[in-house]
C-alpha cells in the first residue's frame, strides 16, 4: 500500500473510532467491541498477521491506558480497598486461571500446560474495559474502587503466569523456589519502582521550566514509558510501576495538571482505537467459526464458574456482601490484556498458539458483549447502585499553570467552616483571587457578597507558595 493510502486508512480509523465510541456509550457496550469488529472488516481488504508488531503496539497502548487510568484514580479510595484488590489481583487470578484452564484442557483438547496457559491468559481483568464501562455508571464507590484497583494491579500475575507457562512448555523444568522469588520480585519491585518514579516524576515536572506548556503532557507520558522500559529490563512488573506512578501523580499538585490529564485522556482513546483495531485485524473470521462452540462454552464457564470461584474464594469473610461479591464477579471484564497476552504464544511459536489465540479472542469478545452491556442492569439486580446520581462536571473551564510566573490557578472544593460565608468575609492570602464558582450545573461570577455553599467548586488564582494555605482555608 502507498503511504497516502495508509495515512487515509489511519484517519478513517480514528474518525470511525470516535463515532463508534459515542454509539457504544448509548448502547452500554464497551467501545472495544466496535474497534475489534472494524479491524476484522479491514482484514478482509488488507492482509495482516504480524503478531510481534501487534504485541509491541498493544504494550505501548496498555502503558498509556494504565497511566491515564491511574491519573484518574483517587488514592483515598485505593487505600480503603487495598487488601481485597490485592487478593483479587493475586489469588483471584490464580483460581480463575486453574478453573478455566482445566476446562480448556478438555474442551480444546490440548495438553495440561497449554490449557493452564489459556487460563492464565484470560485470568486477569482489563483496565481499559473496566475504566471505560464503569465510567458514568452509578455504582457504590467502594465497589468501583476495588474493581479499578484490581484491573490496574492484576496484570503482573497474568504476565507472570503466561511467561512461566510458555517457558515450561518450551523447556519443561519446575523450580518452585525460583518461580516464587520471580513472582515476589515482579510484584514487590514493581510497586517500589512505581513509588520511586512517582516521586521523581513529581519533582521533575514541578521544577523543570519548559518553554512550551504543551511539552508537559509529553514529558509525563515519556516518563511513564521510560519507567516501564527500565523496570521491565530489571525483570519486574512495568505495568504495576506505571499504574502506581500515575496514581501518585494524579493525587498531587502537579504543574499543568489538567492539561496533562486531558492530553492523556485523548491519547489513551487514540491508542485504544489503534490497538483494538490491530487486534481485530489479526483475527480471521473463518478461523473463529472453527472454535465457535468451544469459545461459547469456555466463555460461559469463565463468566459463571471460574471468575465467581476466584472472587468468592479470594474475598472470604463479611467485608463484602454476597450480592457485592457477585457483582464484582460480573464486572470482571476481559479486554486488551488477554488478547495481547495471547500473542505471546504466537511469537514464541507454541504448537497450538493459533487455536489458543482464536479461543481467547472469542472469549474476550463474548465477555465484553455480555458482561459489559449488562453492567447497569447487573448493578440494579444485585442492589449495588450508589446513593447519589453520578454527575459529570458540566463546566469545561481550563486551568492554567503559569510555569514562568509565581502564580497558579487551582481548583478547590468548599468544605468545612468556609461554607455559608460570604467571599468578602474570608481572610484570603495576599494576591489571591477567586475567579469562578461552580455550583451544580451553573457557573457563578463571584463578588464580595457571594455566599459559598458546601461542595461549591472554586477556581482560585494564587501565588504558588500560598496553594496549601488556600486549600486549607476551604477544607477545614
Amino acid at each position: 500500500m502507498n503511504v497516502e493510502y495508509i495515512i487515509l486508512l489511519f484517519a478513517a480509523l480514528l474518525l470511525t473510532g470516535v463515532m463508534t465510541a459515542k454509539f457504544s456509550s448509548k448502547l452500554g457496550v464497551p467501545s472495544l467491541v466496535f474497534f475489534v469488529l472494524a479491524g476484522m472488516v479491514m482484514n478482509q481488504f488488507y492482509y495482516f498477521d504480524d503478531a510481534w508488531l501487534t504485541q509491541l503496539i498493544g504494550t505501548l497502548a496498555l502503558i498509556v491506558i494504565l497511566f491515564e487510568g491511574g491519573l484518574q484514580t483517587k488514592a483515598a479510595h485505593i487505600k480503603s480497598v487495598a487488601k481485597p484488590a490485592l487478593s483479587l489481583a493475586t489469588f483471584g487470578v490464580l483460581i480463575t486461571t486453574f478453573v478455566s484452564g482445566a476446562a480448556a484442557v478438555y474442551i480444546l483438547n490440548v495438553s495440561w500446560l497449554e490449557g493452564i496457559l489459556f487460563g492464565a491468559i484470560v485470568g486477569s481483568t482489563d483496565a481499559a474495559a473496566v475504566f471505560s464501562v464503569l465510567g458514568g455508571k452509578n455504582i457504590k464507590t467502594r465497589l468501583r474502587s476495588v474493581l479499578e484497583a484490581e484491573s490496574g494491579t492484576n496484570d503482573p500475575m497474568a504476565v507472570f503466569l503466561t511467561i512461566t507457562l510458555i517457558g515450561l512448555i518450551q523447556a519443561p523444568s519446575f523450580e518452585p523456589f525460583s518461580l516464587l522469588f520471580y513472582f515476589i520480585w515482579q510484584m514487590g519491585a514493581g510497586l517500589a519502582f512505581g513509588l520511586l518514579f512517582g516521586k521523581l516524576s513529581l519533582w521533575l515536572i514541578n521544577r523543570i521550566n519548559l518553554d512550551s506548556s504543551g511539552l508537559y503532557p509529553v514529558l509525563t507520558i515519556a516518563l511513564a514509558v521510560f519507567a516501564f522500559s527500565l523496570v521491565t529490563v530489571c525483570k519486574a512488573s512495568g505495568f504495576l510501576t506505571v499504574y502506581v506512578m500515575a496514581v501518585m501523580l494524579g493525587n498531587k499538585d502537579v504543574t499543568y495538571r489538567h492539561a496533562i490529564i486531558r492530553f492523556n485522556e485523548g491519547f489513551a482513546w487514540m491508542m485504544q482505537i489503534v490497538m483494538f483495531t490491530l487486534l481485530g485485524m489479526l483475527v480471521f473470521p473463518a478461523q473463529l467459526l472453527d472454535v465457535a462452540w468451544q469459545g461459547v462454552l469456555l466463555a460461559a464457564i469463565l463468566i459463571f464458574l471460574a471468575r465467581p470461584a476466584g472472587v468468592l474464594l479470594s474475598l472470604p469473610g463479611k467485608t463484602f456482601s454476597f450480592n457485592e461479591k457477585l457483582f464484582i464477579s460480573w464486572a470482571g471484564l476481559k479486554g486488551a490484556v488477554p488478547i495481547i497476552l495471547a500473542t505471546y504464544p504466537l511469537v514464541a511459536g507454541i504448537d497450538d498458539s493459533h487455536l489458543l489465540f482464536n479461543a481467547v479472542f472469542f472469549v474476550v469478545l463474548l465477555s465484553a458483549l455480555v458482561q459489559g452491556a449488562l453492567i447497569g442492569p447487573a448493578a440494579s439486580f444485585f442492589k449495588v447502585e450508589g446513593t447519589g446520581k453520578v454527575i459529570q462536571p458540566p463546566h469545561s473551564l481550563e486551568l492554567v499553570s503559569m510555569g514562568k510566573t509565581n502564580s497558579e490557578m487551582i481548583e478547590v472544593v468548599v468544605r468545612g467552616s468556609a461554607a455559608g460565608k460570604k467571599i468578602q468575609d474570608l481572610v484570603l492570602p495576599d494576591k489571591t483571587l477567586i475567579t469562578a464558582v461552580i455550583r451544580g450545573d451553573k457557573l457563578i461570577t463571584p463578588y464580595g457578597g457571594t455566599v459559598l455553599k458546601e461542595e461549591d467548586v472554586l477556581y482560585v488564582l494564587t501565588p504558588k507558595m500560598r496553594k496549601d494555605s488556600v486549600k486549607q482555608l476551604f477544607t477545614v
